[in-house]
């Protein structure tokens, strides 16, 4: 189905261990602006070059797709388009939109680039009302340059601080992968930065090396210690934290949902 329709999906592009049991639970991560992308980040296995030209159909064929599919969640991302004035916003917008025309009950979670920094790019996604806006920091602020050299980690966080500003209801969500160099310390840290831009949701998975010519892996976690950040994570507040050396971002997603909306309801009756 994605290749009749040109379509790619960051379950196959990102090589991604959970792909039969999200596809399973009527659950799929689309890929949007193509499959090419402006960066280079060191722990991607997405191609970087030169993108092709933009498809302006893209958003009604991924419509189809989930349709066709039956989701009951649907994640959309995209490569980084530095090459568009907007980074591809105005298209994941039209996506949101497509989606739900088609499949009113199916929740779209939206897993964006930074945009560089634009506030208007931004605003164009939030007003689009995705159930969940999903931007990763990746990793801990001391190996962010090494990690992912383009992005900042600042910057990732004054993102999700402004989606807040801009929806406050809507659910926010990151991720950290471990096992680049960071210190345990530092995972703590990015938590507290995290909540303190008002992040809702996050997950911690276990970085997997996609080839030789990508990062080293330099330390496997054990799933105790992924329990333990569990626990160290829902202490600081997250309405829901997915710990697990193959989760991945949209791991469980469909139930992140229901996570954050039952506490945003919680913290709404409490007031």
């Amino acid at each position: 189905m994605m290749r009749s329709k040109t379509l790619h999906t960051v379950c196959e592009e990102a090589r991604c261990p959970n792909i039969y049991e999200c596809w399973a639970n009527r659950t799929a991560t689309f890929m949007i602006l193509g499959d090419i992308c402006t960066r280079a980040c060191r722990f991607c296995a997405v191609n970087t070059g030169l993108p092709t030209e933009l498809d302006l159909q893209e958003p009604e064929r991924v419509a189809e797709a989930a349709e066709n599919m039956k989701l009951k969640h649907c994640v959309v991302t995209s490569v980084a388009r530095d090459d568009l004035k907007d980074g591809g916003a105005r298209i994941f917008a039209e996506t949101v939109a497509a989606i739900r025309k088609r499949l009113p009950l199916c929740s779209v979670e939206v897993l964006i680039p930074d945009f560089l920094g634009e506030r208007d790019s931004l605003e164009i996604v939030m007003n689009s009302k995705p159930d969940i806006l999903n931007h990763n920091i990746e990793t801990v602020e001391r190996m962010s340059d090494r990690v992912r050299a383009r992005a900042k980690y600042r910057r990732s966080l004054e993102l999700l601080g402004r989606a807040k500003e801009i929806k406050p209801d809507i659910p926010t969500k990151s991720s950290i992968m471990l096992g680049v160099g960071e210190e345990w310390d530092e995972i703590l840290q990015a938590m507290d930065d995290l909540r303190a831009v008002d992040c809702d949701i996050l997950t911690l998975g276990q970085y997997l090396q996609p080839s030789p010519k990508h990062l080293n892996v330099e330390r496997f976690y054990t799933p105790e210690e992924f329990a333990l950040l569990k626990e160290e994570g829902l202490k600081r507040g997250f309405s829901h934290v997915e710990s697990g050396p193959l989760v991945r971002s949209s791991y469980h997603a469909h139930e992140q949902v229901k996570s954050a909306t039952a506490a945003r309801e919680e913290r709404t009756v409490s007031l």
